[in-house]
């Protein structure tokens, strides 16, 4: 790769005078100055970012850190983070896997969003300590440099629990979402306080892991045990489109014998037959509402916020008669 010492050589100047060159001082005559980028320009010179970095103390790059890339969740989250720093100056980077974890003590982005489950508490806490600039979107933080913007999970459980107890169901199945969500952890605790309020419901427990086969899995199980119309709380969308697939192949009738709500209004959720009830909320606000925290940590305009995303519920259709 070639360096500035490469290029002060063929020029026959100093490394400060090419540095002041390729940075347009005035320091340096126009004469010199073009001579020293044409030979940059010969010698395919690509300048480093990361020194470039240390020296201006900001990149411009926003890091958004997520647990993984599938499903169909996060589209809307993304373009809602991009136009708000778009519009500061920032660009985005989305980030996965413990390499990039280096991203912030390297100072190769200026600030991070988390939504990724697997990066460790302790962790994101130490990047505070020395300095760096965070959101989180899937845990409570308390830190001078940490701002959290949280989905009102709990409202969200309770107004599931409420529509399938006023369906008249007296077995309400929920299928649980994986153990290290926060968001998942937090829907359940809510489910588990909204049934106390119904002593007449029977209320099960199912695994899942917020994707479409444990919901075909969980909708296998409800069909081996059926006795009676049930609803089912899936703890996300993906989960709920599973059992649709999955009862799609049987003689249980969705809207009939089987009411499904899901968590998060996931595009597709609207094409599906019957359509599904679910928990809606602006994932575009979420996104944009976490850069725009991140930006003022960054900017210092303002201390850390803790700010919480509202949801609504959106009801489904009841079955189509045949």
């Amino acid at each position: 790769m070639v360096s500035i010492k490469d290029i002060a050589k063929q020029a026959g100047v100093s490394i400060s005078t090419v540095s002041y060159a390729l940075n347009g001082s005035p320091k340096v005559t126009k004469e010199t100055s073009a001579r020293i980028l044409a030979i940059a320009k010969e010698l395919n010179y690509i300048p480093s970012a990361a020194a470039r970095s240390l020296k201006k103390r900001e990149t411009k790059i926003i890091g958004i850190y997520l647990t993984n890339y599938s499903g169909a969740f996060y589209g809307q989250l993304l373009q809602g983070m991009m136009e708000t720093l778009s519009e500061n100056g920032y660009e985005l980077i989305v980030c996965s896997g413990k390499e990039s974890h280096r991203f912030l003590p390297e100072r190769m982005i200026d600030g991070a969003i988390i939504l990724d489950a697997t990066y460790e508490t302790k962790e994101l806490l130490s990047h505070a300590e020395r300095g760096h600039k965070l959101v989180v979107m899937d845990r409570r933080m308390d830190h001078p440099n940490i701002s959290q913007v949280l989905l009102d999970n709990k409202a969200g459980a309770t107004l599931a629990i409420d529509y399938l107890a006023e369906k008249g169901h007296r077995k309400i199945c929920v299928v649980k979402g994986p153990d290290i969500s926060f968001d998942a952890r937090q829907r359940l605790e809510a489910v588990q306080k909204a049934v106390q309020r119904y002593s007449h419901i029977e209320y099960i427990e199912i695994d899942g892991d917020f994707n479409k086969h444990s919901g075909e899995e969980a909708g296998k199980k409800i069909h081996q045990d059926f006795t009676e119309p049930v609803g089912v709380f899936c703890l996300n969308d993906e989960m709920a489109i599973g059992m649709y697939n999955y009862f799609s192949r049987t003689n249980l009738r969705i809207g009939e014998d089987v009411h499904i709500i899901g968590f998060d209004n996931i595009e597709v959720s609207q094409y599906i037959q019957p359509r599904l009830a679910t928990i809606n909320y602006s994932k575009h606000k979420w996104g944009a509402l976490a850069s725009e925290l991140l930006l003022n940590l960054i900017q210092k305009k303002q201390s850390p916020e803790h700010e919480r995303i509202n949801v609504s519920l959106i009801e489904g259709d009841s079955v189509r008669k045949r």
